[in-house]
């Protein structure tokens, strides 16, 4: 059986609720961080980044939030959560997926942890690198909002809902403490997330993970 190593309301999210749209039997594998389990030598043998997710299947370790979107998109193809290999359509789906995962995650992530960036004890450094990050991330945003604009349809891909759309939301989701300007502010983007929220599959997700309101 798939078994997915998660905790609730990290980037687990996205392959929890692509496993619930598809519908098949899987095993949700709780990793306290709280507990700092992701840094155990056991987890570090699934994924010696110690991040979360992890999906396993049979033999398989597999770990990057977009790969396992891809693998889960491809081994369950009939489910239609990403388009037909060979076609335009599948050529942005990759585009935003790498997007979602190389560029706005990225950014949210030195948002998140901006110490990372800079000398040991550097405060101020921190805090000027997370506002520049918040920044970015704003900007990023407004490239979301002006897509769905463009486009003018329900999903990212516009008429169809693909795997995308709950990484969307849930990277949006993320920005739901920004001071200034989170993603639920911008025209496009407001109805969207709702839209995607309303899913039955993700309702069940953030019922089983139990993540309180505001949920994005």
């Amino acid at each position: 059986m798939l078994q997915l190593h998660y905790y609730p309301g990290t980037a687990a999210m996205t392959p929890h609720i692509v496993l619930e749209e598809i519908g098949i039997p899987f095993e949700l594998v709780l990793v306290d961080r709280a507990a700092d389990a992701h840094k155990t030598p056991n987890y570090l043998k699934l994924n010696p980044n110690g991040l979360i997710p992890v999906l396993t299947d049979g033999e398989l370790v597999l770990y990057e939030t977009a790969a396992i979107c891809l693998y889960l998109c491809d081994k369950y193809p009939a489910v239609g959560l990403s388009p037909a290999l060979g076609t335009v359509e599948r050529a942005h789906f990759y585009k935003w997926l790498a997007w979602l995962t190389n560029t706005l995650q990225a950014t949210l992530i030195v948002y998140f942890y901006p110490e990372r960036w800079v000398n040991e004890g550097n405060m101020a450094g921190a805090a000027e690198v997370k506002a520049q990050a918040q920044r970015k991330v704003g900007a990023l945003l407004d490239q979301l909002d002006a897509e769905l604009a463009r486009h003018g349809g329900p999903w990212m891909l516009g008429d169809n809902y693909s795997a995308l759309d709950p990484f969307a939301m849930m990277l949006c989701r993320w920005t739901r403490g920004f001071s200034t300007a989170p993603a639920r502010d911008r025209a496009h983007l407001a109805p969207y997330l709702q839209r995607v929220l309303a899913r039955p599959a993700v309702q069940r997700v953030f019922a089983t993970e139990r993540l309180a309101q505001p949920w994005v």
